[in-house]
């Protein structure tokens, strides 16, 4: 039996397992309402995260092609980067799979000796957790550039309210563009 059939036919109780050991690094209430509330209107982020996983791991399987996996990594990254969690930690989840996969599969796969297929579809993991950590990078940049630039607009309605700054008829400065703010 290949390991593509295996992964298949233990889709469910894989994806399951994985989407538990996600959730169980949550504290102990957050992990237990999203384990329990999957509908997507009463519990988005954990039902963002199965939808997710389910298309990331039909994406890996060995005779899909990987090329269009970005979207459903971007949605679940966007999750945890807006979380209090080190960027080791927001990725972690990927690695996760691997540790499911080798749990649930430990005994087939030593039966039949599909060892170089398990290295070969972990392999393609490992590849998936350094777009994971590009796309979590992203998202963070994002997240201090609007930090940034709501700073400088605070600092200029501040500035503005104290009538520290002289205005030029018809004319407001871009807070986002340096150049302006140098005039």
């Amino acid at each position: 039996m290949k390991l593509n059939a295996l992964l298949l036919e233990k889709k469910t109780e894989i994806i399951e397992k994985w989407f538990d050991a996600i959730v169980a690094c949550y504290p102990p209430d957050t992990a237990q309402f999203l384990k329990n509330k999957k509908d997507r209107f009463t519990n988005p982020m954990g039902a963002t995260i199965l939808q997710g996983i389910e298309n990331i791991f039909d994406k890996l399987l060995p005779d899909n092609d990987c090329s269009d996996i970005a979207p459903f990594l971007d949605n679940i990254i966007r999750i945890r980067a807006v979380q209090d969690f080190t960027p080791s930690q927001a990725v972690a989840f990927i690695f996760l799979l691997k540790k499911v996969i080798r749990e649930e599969l430990r005994q087939e796969i030593q039966e039949n000796k599909l060892y170089e297929e398990l290295l070969a579809f972990e392999l393609k993991i490992d590849n998936l957790a350094l777009s994971t950590f590009d796309i979590y990078m992203k998202c963070r940049e994002k997240l201090y550039e609007i930090k940034a630039n709501e700073v400088k607009n605070m600092t200029f309605r501040l500035l503005q309210q104290a009538n520290l700054i002289c205005e030029i008829p018809g004319y407001r400065p871009d807070v986002k563009d340096d150049d302006n703010i140098k005039k």
